[in-house]
């Protein structure tokens, strides 16, 4: 039996506001060409469906749309829910899902059996069982450590995890006995490498939790939140498969896979996702930037998405405007610059670090705050007079709307 591990969808995504459903599109209608051509018999999505636990109707729509085409190919579908989802939105359909052999457990049941979803053959034979544990919430925690007190919440919360993962474990040996089991999860292991798009789980990094605490037992441990794919330094072989998009321009050289296990030997087997889409960060001087957008090649079925940093030595107000300018005047077919920023190293000073000797900024008028600041330019005359006269006229109006 072969059963396919993906994680962290994020379906309804936007890169700096950038609408990314065309590139869950492409995917999609991969994963279905691959699911074909590898005979997958289950597959798992350990967590994080949506980006929103309120998605709109469009990712709604997606997300179904996306179940049905794998639903045709006859292949099991397992999903838990991650710190992204809404346990009550992933849960409202799912007897009708489970109908189609679409199952989705939203959030940790009452009993720990119901999470245990056993595989069967064609023989009606159980091969193996998935114990799809979805994001663990803190009244999850509480519960698996309710008889025991801890020092630190810290502490309670990693013990929790561990508590829930072995009580599973249990209860597949109880309830399949001598069948090989596959846990999925959905929470930062320590030591886990994480990129910008990732929010903090449970309590930020404090709250990681340490691989070895898994247990023995399971076969395999097929898990999601870090979209880094990777393997963990666990006692059994546990690997997050990532997310199958750059969901971030940190991610824009990742080699985005998914996994593929064969229960006969649980040998894994990494297959690499297209890159349907480029991301690109772009640096340097306004001269340089210049350049680079002139050369640039785009590439992909999609437009290539541009994020764009001007770097200088002096600040210059003036640069931001030219900034602006060859952001709006660019029209490179194929392209989208969807971010920019300017950064200076000789760093602006803030207002507080404008006076050799302590005072309170309370104390000070605002223009002369702002002599002060105009003292550190190399401005010449008329330029002086010029942000003198704005500055003046931007201070009239705020008093004027203040009285």
């Amino acid at each position: 039996m072969k059963i396919l591990h993906t994680a962290d969808w994020h379906i309804g995504k936007k890169l700096h506001k950038h609408d990314l459903s065309a590139d869950f599109e492409f995917f999609i209608n991969w994963l279905v060409e691959l699911v074909k051509k590898e005979n997958v018999d289950v597959m798992l999505v350990s967590g994080d469906i949506f980006d929103l636990a309120n998605p709109s109707n469009e990712a709604r729509r997606a997300y179904f749309q996306a179940l049905l085409k794998l639903r045709d190919l006859k292949c099991k579908l397992i999903l838990t829910g991650g710190n992204h989802d809404s346990p009550s939105v992933l849960n409202a359909p799912k007897e009708l899902l489970q109908a189609m052999d679409i199952h989705v457990i939203g959030n940790l049941p009452e009993k720990i059996e119901d999470c245990l979803i056993p595989l069967k053959n064609g023989e009606g034979k159980t091969e193996a069982v998935v114990a799809a544990l979805p994001y663990l919430r803190d009244p999850d925690l509480r519960k698996a450590t309710e008889e025991i007190s801890y020092e630190s919440r810290i502490e309670a919360i990693r013990e929790g995890i561990a508590r829930v993962f072995e009580n599973t474990a249990n209860c597949c040996k109880e309830n399949f006995p001598n069948i090989p089991a596959i846990a999925m999860g959905h929470l930062f292991a320590a030591s886990a490498s994480t990129s910008e798009s990732e929010r903090d789980i449970q309590v930020g990094n404090e709250a990681s939790f340490s691989a070895d605490k898994f247990g023995d037992y399971f076969n395999y441990i097929a898990l999601g939140h870090i979209h880094r794919p990777q393997k963990v330094n666990a006692l059994v072989p546990a690997f997050y498969s990532g997310s199958p998009l750059p969901l971030s321009f940190s991610e824009r050289e990742d080699k985005k896979r998914l996994l593929i296990i064969d229960t006969d030997d649980f040998e894994v087997e990494n297959i690499d996702i297209p890159v349907f889409r480029q991301l690109k960060r772009i640096s340097g001087t306004l001269g340089e930037l210049k350049s680079k957008l002139d050369a640039l090649q785009p590439k992909g079925d999609l437009d290539t998405l541009l994020e764009l940093e001007l770097i200088e030595e002096k600040y210059d107000p003036g640069k931001i405007v030219d900034l602006d300018k060859l952001v709006q005047e660019f029209e490179t077919e194929g392209a989208e610059i969807v971010k920019h920023r300017a950064s200076f190293k000789n760093r602006i000073q803030g207002a507080s670090e404008l006076y050799d000797s302590p005072q309170q900024l309370e104390d000070l008028k605002p223009r002369e705050v702002f002599e002060k600041r105009l003292e550190r330019e190399d401005y010449d005359e008329e330029n002086h007079q010029l942000v003198s006269e704005a500055f003046d006229e931007i201070l009239e109006e705020i008093e004027r709307k203040g009285e």
